[in-house]
């Protein structure tokens, strides 16, 4: 009860300075240290791209067998090198564009190269031309996002999107990243005789997966009691023990350097100890201008031919369209910041953030960088709004120096996270009819698809086409709005690339 004569504010009504109002800390019911934790959870949830970017697009030699530095892979010294180089770009460029996205776009959600797309480029795209002209092709695909964007043609298909399909998005997504945390922290693995399995030959076996157990029990239990920051305590808790049993039993790596198992109980990516300190190598940042013809209209010139590099291109700015497209609606709806319309606040200028991300990838040969779903971890310890982003961004930049001691927080430690979070974004799963078949059919092949394919975009773009189709068989084909015809289009090419590129490739 208030005493006689005190006066209640509500938060909407009372004063706030500029920077609470710029930043909504207030409307949207958080608080600054809320921010600063659910900032330091993203971070640790996705500094893993520190490590695997550099393994992926800085080991694998392009098509005149020089790696992305431009040295050739033939002297094995140059391979530490190039990791050393893409890891310290890395973190830079994220580090800058999330404070951008932070400041600007006022979200809570992070960037940094892409997995996936880094694969395609690396094992894809460098193995028929240079390194130099394969960026040159990033920077394309993001030009044109960007176009797209302020155009307005990426929000009008945003907009264009049914409710059915962006809630089966969250949830789809919300599998997809327990499935991430799950396989990260080695409780899911391949198998011979089934696609996965439980842990080591359907046992969990060994240290590291103890430790994820006890990171996810205690987040769970911190988290059912009510604790604030629950899933940093977890994370740090975890590495804390992971250290402790690392310096104690000396466990060691899971896999090799090429990534092959060799210690099936062992730490499945960072190993908790510390690797001490080393110099910042940020020469990979200017090499787009060494040789500008060859970034720009090399991959172009190159002798897979112009339709190809067309269709590679096409490739990627799908996948960096639709991936953004659901990664903020699920980040949106885990946190309630989606507004009536199902969007999320300030959606045009988290899409341009999103969208310059991707040329900023190309410029800096770290591949497009693009929004990442693991800000959902943040979100659900409680961060709304970009104050959060800038937090995050922050660590990226002390990580160029401070790698050492990001390194040491392994998978096992962070991984459960992600697979809470999982549980945390099925709560949409209410929003779907799922008594009508025209919208529960969708949206259900839109949720597995994610998972099982391991991809966003595959799921997305399966519920697109469903979604047409079953319209088009029952007769309602008119109620399609016009954009999700060319959406639906683009993604039967898109999933039918293979052959056509075998074809044209062919000739």
């Amino acid at each position: 009860m208030a005493n006689p004569g005190s006066s209640t504010v509500t938060p909407s009504s009372a004063k706030v300075s500029g920077f609470d109002a710029w930043f909504e800390l207030t409307k949207r019911g958080s608080s600054l240290g809320r921010e600063i934790r659910g900032g330091l959870v993203t971070f640790f949830t996705m500094a893993y791209i520190i490590v695997l970017n550099p393994i992926i697009i800085g080991t694998v030699p392009d098509v005149n067998g020089n790696l992305i530095t431009g040295a050739p892979i033939s002297n094995g010294a140059n391979i530490p090198i190039s990791i050393g180089a893409v890891a310290a770009a890395t973190a830079l460029v994220a580090g800058i564009l999330t404070i951008f996205m932070g400041s600007y776009g006022r979200f809570p959600i992070a960037l940094a190269a892409g997995l996936g797309i880094n694969a395609v480029v690396a094992y894809t795209i460098a193995a028929k031309m240079s390194w130099t002209a394969a960026m040159g092709l990033v920077f394309w695909e993001g030009l044109i996002i960007t176009i797209l964007v302020f155009t307005g043609f990426r929000k009008a298909v945003f907009n264009a999107v049914p409710r059915n399909i962006r809630a089966a998005i969250s949830v789809g997504i919300g599998l997809f990243i327990a499935f991430i945390g799950l396989v990260d922290g080695g409780i899911v693995r391949s198998a011979k005789g089934t696609p996965v399995e439980l842990g080591v030959f359907g046992s969990l076996n060994g240290w590291p997966i103890a430790i994820f157990v006890i990171t996810l029990l205690l987040l769970i239990v911190l988290y059912v009691k009510r604790v604030k920051g629950a899933i940093l305590i977890a994370i740090l808790s975890g590495t804390v023990i992971s250290v402790i049993v690392e310096t104690v039993l000396h466990i060691g790596k899971a896999k090799d350097a090429t990534g092959a198992i060799v210690n099936a109980t062992g730490w499945m990516s960072n190993l908790p100890a510390f690797g001490g300190w080393t110099g910042v190598d940020l020469s990979l940042l200017g090499k787009a201008w060494l040789n500008p013809g060859e970034f720009f209209f090399g991959g172009f010139a190159s002798p897979v031919g112009v339709i190809a590099v067309i269709l590679l291109v096409f490739s990627l700015l799908l996948a960096d369209f639709f991936d953004t497209m659901g990664t903020i609606v699920a980040v949106g709806a885990e946190g309630n910041l989606l507004e009536a319309d199902g969007n999320p606040p300030h959606t045009q200028e988290i899409l341009i953030v999103d969208s310059i991300a991707a040329m900023a990838g190309g410029l800096t040969s770290t591949s497009s960088n693009t929004s990442y779903i693991e800000s959902a971890s943040g979100v659900g310890d409680g961060a709304k709004t970009g104050i959060a982003s800038i937090v995050t961004g922050v660590a990226f930049l002390l990580a160029i120096v401070l790698s050492p001691l990001v390194n040491m927080v392994p998978a096992e430690a962070a991984a459960p996270a992600l697979a809470f979070v999982g549980f945390l974004m099925m709560s949409q799963v209410v929003h779907i009819d799922w008594t009508d078949p025209e919208e529960g059919i969708p949206a259900f092949f839109a949720i597995i698809l994610m998972p099982f394919a391991y991809s966003i975009t595959v799921g997305i773009g399966v519920g697109f086409v469903l979604f047409v189709a079953i319209k088009v068989i029952v007769g309602k084909a008119s109620k399609v709005h016009p954009l999700l015809w060319a959406v639906a289009a683009a993604f039967l090419i898109y999933f039918v690339q293979g052959p056509i590129l075998d074809a044209v490739l062919a000739k």
